[in-house]
């Protein structure tokens, strides 16, 4: 696969499939904007190109710039996050959603070391899109077995 990945999330059924592809992204706080004007919230990120990597396979590790940006969002809440620090780079682990009074409820985007930010939506509306050309990287994230 080497064309650009565009995914929409309509609803929590599709929310999961844009969590597996933002696995392991990096960003820094200053790629984080919340638009409250437009309802709309933004997260720029170099994201890890998993669909790519052959299981039990060592081969080129890539990652692409992509935007990933959430419609229809109320407000934001941030916990265990330095907003204050714009070059802090954080690594985007999860993005759930817990149901309020359907279809509202709040996505929660999990990142390494404890952070999250909750975004209170009216419904589910994404689109992760990759910006640019990918390039290689020579490592693979790895996670360590919990269970």
């Amino acid at each position: 696969m080497t064309g650009r990945l565009k995914l929409i999330a309509m609803d929590d059924e599709d929310l999961p499939i844009l969590s597996a592809y933002c696995q392991d992204a990096v960003l820094r706080v200053s790629d984080i904007s919340f638009l409250p004007k437009e309802r709309r919230f933004v997260l720029a990120m170099n994201r890890f190109v998993w669909e790519q990597v052959e299981p039990g396979k060592r081969t080129n590790y890539r990652r692409c710039r992509s935007i990933l940006h959430f419609e229809r969002v109320e407000q934001v809440r941030s916990r265990s996050l330095n907003r204050k620090d714009p070059d802090l780079v954080l690594e985007l682990l999860a993005i759930t959603f817990t149901p309020r009074q359907a279809p509202a409820g709040t996505i929660e985007l999990a990142f390494s070391g404890g952070a999250t930010l909750q975004l209170d939506v009216e419904c589910v509306e994404a689109q992760l899109t990759d910006m640019a050309a990918m390039w290689e990287t020579v490592s693979r994230p790895v996670h360590r077995d919990i269970s």
